[in-house]
């Protein structure tokens, strides 16, 4: 992963193009007082560095795709990240690899204990069977089916809680206590988020020069805000004039809304959404805090604007994206992200795709 890193680092800005402004970007703490877990360190790029050489064996560099249809739709050069084709069918991998793989073996020892909608937990598992280490997962009693049993697959012990009536923080904190174990949250802790910038890293690391000379746009999706705070810290050191911007599904817009209000802002109760990898109830603490200085902004896609964007997907470019994951790509084509003719890196994070979903996805499109 970083057979490019120090070229790449050496250059002004990444860009080298002294026409396009440098995005000014106030810098996040070193560290938070988190409301549950105490004081947590910040992470900051050289992380990043550190998590793609420690997790290069264990997950996949994963392609970037050109379509022809999609940049005419664009009006400029789009640059998809095929995170759907990762191992575990997510980015979420990265994170869980680099935080377990940085652990002494004492550590490792004790097991890990995490909560997910679902593809965290995923990640979480896998990582722990190969590991050779024990695995608790807090997911939620309407967490898509396929995810569940992928979880306890791999050997993870499951735990449902009721998403509408219960805490999966209190229930993550009451199994620590129990097991003994290390919590390995999706959003709050600085391993995860660095293992989740390496999405990033990869992406500039493999743009063609001109491309990398003109991009202008970042765009990923956004539940707690774990990938968008990772890639962050890249894009902030390597290509700091080019935007980023979260997406996220309408209901679950918890980000846009803490950005204009200038501090975390959760989701009102009960909303619904098809993406379930999405449904986080409040921006994390950590991301939040890198997110509200390098976000250039963010914005919110409907069920209808992300059935069409999964549809497009398969038909157009022949990969199954599951809805959380399609929500960049649903508000590039709902003219949601203007791209001003420079190109756009856009993240596909996740295809883990429920098949019965899938299918009414289609029939009703």
């Amino acid at each position: 992963m970083d057979r490019t890193l120090n070229d790449m680092t050496n250059m002004t800005g990444m860009n080298g193009n002294a026409a396009m402004a440098t995005i000014a970007r106030p810098r996040p703490a070193e560290q938070i007082r988190h409301e549950m877990l105490g004081d947590m360190r910040v992470p900051a790029f050289a992380d990043v560095e550190a998590a793609a050489n420690r997790i290069a064996a264990r997950v996949r560099r994963t392609p970037l795709l050109r379509s022809a249809a999609l940049d005419a739709l664009a009006g400029a050069p789009v640059w998809l990240k095929l995170e759907n084709l990762q191992v575990t069918g997510s980015f979420k991998a990265r994170g869980a690899f680099n935080a377990m793989l940085a652990m002494p073996a004492d550590q490792r020892a004790r097991g890990v204990v995490a909560y997910s909608t679902g593809n965290h937990g995923q990640a979480i598992a896998t990582a722990a069977q190969q590991l050779g280490m024990s695995a608790t997962v807090v997911m939620p009693v309407d967490a898509p089916a396929n995810k569940v049993a992928k979880a306890t697959a791999q050997g993870a012990r499951v735990v449902h809680y009721d998403r509408r009536t219960q805490s999966r923080e209190d229930i993550g904190m009451q199994l620590l206590a129990e097991t003994g174990g290390t919590l390995v949250p999706p959003g709050d802790h600085p391993d995860v988020l660095a293992g989740q910038g390496t999405v990033a890293l990869e992406a500039l690391q493999d743009l063609p020069v001109e491309a990398r000379q003109n991009l202008g746009l970042f765009a990923a999706p956004c539940g707690g805000g774990g990938l968008m705070a990772g890639c962050g810290l890249v894009i902030d050191r390597l290509s700091p004039d080019t935007r980023l911007v979260a997406v996220e599904p309408a209901g679950f817009d918890d980000t846009v809304r803490s950005l204009e209000a200038g501090k975390r802002v959760p989701n009102a109760p009960g909303a619904t959404t098809l993406c379930d990898a999405l449904m986080a109830a409040i921006p994390a603490e950590l991301p939040y805090e890198i997110n509200s200085r390098f976000l250039a902004g963010a914005t919110a896609v409907s069920d209808a604007e992300v059935r069409s964007a999964v549809r497009f997907a398969l038909e157009e470019l022949h990969l199954l994206v599951e809805p959380g994951g399609a929500v960049a790509l649903a508000a590039l084509l709902a003219g949601k992200l203007d791209l001003q003719g420079r190109d756009a890196v856009v993240v596909l994070s996740g295809g883990n795709i429920d098949l019965p979903l899938l299918q009414g996805l289609l029939a009703a499109a």
